[in-house]
């Protein structure tokens, strides 16, 4: 398993923790998560980044609560939803000040700082076949617009090199909202690529963490 495969296992784990309750529809959600975070990456210069807007509420970089090092991801605050997606809108993609990387955002589907119980399971799908010009949120909203319970989308990448393995997963809250999604978006164009839609199924590892292969394509995965 790769370093990018074990981030996402982490990052599943730290979503199960922060998950908010249904009651947040996605109009409330302010929170953005940002990814592929340098390690010496902390919240006083993603503070920088961001803290001109004056709409900034606050920020955490996760880290292990063993090494106490950060985890590669973290989450930023804004006042509003609307404040939110204008810096979405407007970072993703473009190049983090004093460095070579880019940013690379999505929409969190969970307050910062809140610890709430599980109101159920969630249900991945594995997406591939993806145009390497496809982001995190592109995935996530070419499926959110057909199916309100998704909750995120990741696409995987190479560590070394920033782009796009040509694959990656979404999340949903409705367990027959992700089985109608598994016939009805199974080659429909992402970008320039019709996808190729599996299922991820859960398979138990050390440390009770989730991890989501494709059924059929753990070998080509995880090798």
């Amino acid at each position: 398993m790769d370093q990018q495969q074990q981030q996402w296992l982490m990052q599943q784990q730290t979503q199960q923790q922060y998950q908010q309750q249904s009651q947040y529809s996605n109009d409330e959600i302010r929170t953005l998560w940002i990814g592929d975070l340098q390690y010496w990456v902390d919240e006083n210069y993603l503070h920088t980044c961001f803290s001109h807007t004056g709409e900034v509420v606050s920020i955490k970089v996760i880290r292990n609560k063993v090494t106490g090092y950060p985890e590669g991801y973290g989450f930023v605050e804004f006042v509003s939803h609307a404040a939110a997606e204008r810096i979405l809108q407007t970072y993703n993609g473009t190049q983090m000040p004093g460095t070579e990387q880019l940013f690379r955002l999505n929409w969190a589907s969970f307050g910062l700082g809140e610890r709430r119980v599980l109101t159920g399971p969630e249900h991945s799908i594995f997406v591939g076949d993806l145009a390497p010009d496809v982001t995190d949120y592109l995935l996530q909203e070419t499926f959110r617009s057909r199916y309100p319970s998704v909750r995120g989308a990741k696409v995987v990448t190479d560590p070394s090199t920033g782009r796009s393995k040509g694959y990656g997963f979404v999340k949903f809250v409705d367990e027959n909202e992700r089985n109608r999604a598994m016939t009805e978006m199974n080659g429909v164009y992402c970008s320039t690529r019709p996808m190729r839609i599996s299922a991820a199924t859960p398979k138990k590892s050390v440390g009770y963490q989730q991890q989501y292969t494709p059924k059929g394509c753990q070998e080509a995965l995880f090798t």
